[in-house]
């Protein structure tokens, strides 16, 4: 709660110090300090899930956490992407046409596509860091988790 609290005050101060005047600039600020704040409990818990999930001994876990950590830190500009469909669609859900409809879910083909690169990309990375059993079971978890989010 004071991490949410701090948070709150260092976008107001920042807001204050940027001499924002308008209403919906200042609600948009703190959209986004909302949004970067769930983002990082709800990596802090991902983490958590996949640690447990995951089972490494002391070598595995040298091994894997560095290439995770890169995994995870890549995904931040698709999630953007992501949260930029959601907030698009809703803006036009009253009055969207199939142009609009077909541009959306076009958009979001692209970041799936995107988002199976990536996957892709840091499949074979941990490849060569951990045993093929174990890096299918990570995936496993992070498609479970990707469902949830």
């Amino acid at each position: 709660m004071m991490r949410w609290m701090s948070l709150m005050v260092t976008a107001g101060l920042w807001a204050q110090e940027k001499k924002v005047q308008d209403p919906a600039q200042s609600k948009e600020l703190n959209t986004e300090a909302d949004v970067e704040l769930l983002r990082e409990d709800v990596q802090a818990k991902r983490q958590e899930v996949i640690k447990e999930g995951m089972q490494l001994d002391e070598k595995q876990a040298a091994s894997f956490w560095p290439v995770y950590e890169q995994y995870a830190g890549e995904p931040k500009q698709l999630g953007d992407q992501k949260l930029a469909i959601i907030q698009d669609y809703a803006k036009n859900f009253m009055t969207m046409d199939d142009a609009k409809a077909d541009e959306l879910a076009q958009r979001v083909m692209v970041l799936d596509e995107q988002r199976t690169a990536l996957r892709k990309k840091y499949y074979q990375a941990m490849k060569k860091v951990l045993p093929t059993v174990l890096v299918v079971r990570f995936f496993q978890l992070d498609n479970q988790l990707q469902m949830l989010s």
